[in-house]
């Protein structure tokens, strides 16, 4: 739950909580595969971009999926690359006509072959070209099954990116978000795309907060089904769903410790939101991590597990402070707004990212936690739940734009934004995933 809703209970306004409607019906499993159309747009390019030509993989005449077209939009989507469609259809272990690839203005060249074998898996294979040098960069074989081609493809531009860059590639990675069509509200899957859509929750009553595990087999979620906040661990592989967090008063903001053992969660218990600790699992030892008079809420671990993120308005505005995980005194991090709320780390510790009130306007913020530098990172206005990459190189979040509200994702730098929207209705609550096994 966020800092805002929090103060509106404190101060004796219900918020979400008196507007929650009688829970009629919920569906969990099978996964539903969302019928909704997305799209991506995309606007700016980094620093450099290297051309890169991506030919047709040769194969059978119908495929249930373009390989080639997946790791193009892959490749073109991330501003790194000027991708082009040398409209042809090369083997992954066909010749290459250097010279003619090379007047297309290509210095890379991927060629590819699909073959599908009698157990009914594809075999895709890709090779990368150095044009200029007219020699071989390397290559890869990826086996998949008929419903994780799109996953083959991602991983496939996984490999490329990470040869070419040196950083590791988000493709095959995963985002969460909540969808609210009319009054349903779905808790929704995608590939980092916005494709690809399951829902393993579909409820009339809201869903916020969700939460990756470290390993990416389960999400904490906060549900208002028992008309109130409760937190519930879902374990996606089975459709498993445990309320870990179901104490008096409010339950929130779930964040799981590096390790997959711990949940981070605001409680009402005493009437304030405090910070507890409480087993994963099952909910079990819970332990009081802050001790204020103030609203404590939005907890996050570093990637160390040794500290711990949050809001307090302990200082009379909201901040975000810091404390160790084992106890003792919070420090305050953020300093350039008298509002600054929703802290979340990269992945490297380098990096925080954060919501920051700017002339009555929210934008999402970066911290530089070495240097100490703050910039404000979006435009728009109107943000809200910032999330990092994997990588650590871009951060998504929701904002609202043409009465609607969207996802966004830009580059720690700045310089690439990417639009999803989506037919399902109003996006918001986004989560990017961990990279997978």
């Amino acid at each position: 739950m966020t800092f805002q809703t929090l103060a509106r209970l404190r101060s004796g306004l219900t918020g979400v909580l008196s507007r929650l409607i009688p829970f009629v019906a919920m569906l969990t499993l099978p996964w539903m595969a969302a019928t909704a159309q997305t799209r991506i747009d995309v606007s700016g390019v980094g620093a450099t971009q290297l051309p890169i030509a991506i030919a047709n993989f040769a194969g059978p005449d119908r495929l249930p999926q373009d390989i080639a077209a997946i790791v193009r939009s892959d490749l073109s989507r991330i501003g790194a690359f000027r991708v082009i469609d040398p409209q042809q259809t090369v083997g992954e272990s066909a010749s290459v006509d250097y010279p003619g690839i090379k007047a297309r203005g290509a210095e890379t060249f991927v060629s590819g072959s699909v073959l599908r074998q009698a157990d009914g898996r594809y075999d895709v294979r890709y090779r990368l070209h150095d044009v200029l040098k007219q020699s071989q960069l390397g290559g890869e074989a990826v086996l998949a099954s008929e419903p994780d081609l799109r996953l083959a493809a991602h991983r496939i531009a996984d490999s490329i990116y990470q040869r070419l860059t040196g950083e590791r590639g988000i493709f095959s990675t995963r985002i969460a978000f909540v969808t609210k069509q009319g009054s349903r509200y779905r808790l929704n899957i995608a590939d980092w795309d916005g494709e690809n859509v399951q829902s393993p929750l579909v409820s009339p009553e809201p869903i916020i907060s969700p939460s990756w595990s470290p390993d990416g087999s389960r999400l904490a979620y906060v549900s208002f089904e028992a008309k109130k906040p409760v937190v519930y661990v879902h374990t996606l592989a089975t459709g498993e769903r445990r309320a870990v967090a179901n104490f008096k008063g409010s339950n929130s903001a779930p964040a799981w410790s590096p390790d997959g053992r711990t949940l981070a969660v605001a409680l009402t218990l005493d009437g304030l939101s405090q910070i507890y600790l409480i087993n994963a699992a099952d909910g079990s030892g819970s332990r009081r991590l802050t001790q204020s008079s103030a609203i404590d809420t939005e907890p996050v671990f570093a990637p160390d597990g040794r500290t711990l993120y949050f809001t307090s308005d302990r200082g009379g505005a909201p901040q975000i402070y810091r404390m160790p995980v084992s106890g003792g005194d919070a420090a305050r991090v953020t300093f350039g707004s008298n509002y600054n709320t929703s802290a979340r780390i990269s992945p490297d510790g380098r990096f925080l990212a954060f919501l920051t009130r700017r002339d009555g306007r929210f934008f999402v913020g970066l911290k530089d936690l070495n240097g100490g530098n703050e910039s404000v990172l979006t435009e728009g206005g109107q943000e809200e739940a910032p999330s990092f990459a994997p990588n650590g190189q871009w951060v998504m979040y929701s904002t609202r734009s043409g009465g609607r509200e969207t996802l966004m994702a830009t580059s720690v730098d700045g310089r690439v934004r990417q639009r999803l929207t989506s037919s399902l209705g109003d996006i918001r609550e986004p989560a990017w995933g961990p990279f997978g096994k």
